[in-house]
């Protein structure tokens, strides 16, 4: 049996990624201690794995429509709206910052 490092999606880190517990699916969850953020290395439902967000917002930002995004990713047409909507609203926050602290 060959053990494989646990990477951080987030920061790359080997070392410091340590057993979390489970989730309710029974899956095993980690947890990064230099990052501080939990992952699994596996999610049950395709809209959590890592970088589809970022699929979404660039597919809409590309001309695709919500059901064609839905349908080339794997997940429901109203997660995908709701991302959406998540992303308009951090976007709207990041410009009122641009404008208070002329950054």
């Amino acid at each position: 049996m060959v053990l494989e490092p646990v990477l951080c999606p987030s920061c790359q880190q080997p070392d410091a990624v340590y057993r979390y517990g489970k989730a309710t699916d029974g899956t095993q969850r980690y947890r990064c201690t230099a990052c501080r953020r939990t992952f699994q290395l596996r999610y049950r439902h395709k809209a959590h794995a890592v970088g589809v967000r970022a699929k979404i917002t660039d597919m809409a930002r590309n001309g695709s429509g919500i059901r064609d995004t839905a349908r080339v990713l794997g997940i429901r047409p109203q997660t995908g709206m709701g991302e959406l909507k998540k992303a308009v609203v951090q976007s709207e926050m990041i410009s009122v910052f641009h404008s208070i602290y002329d950054v």
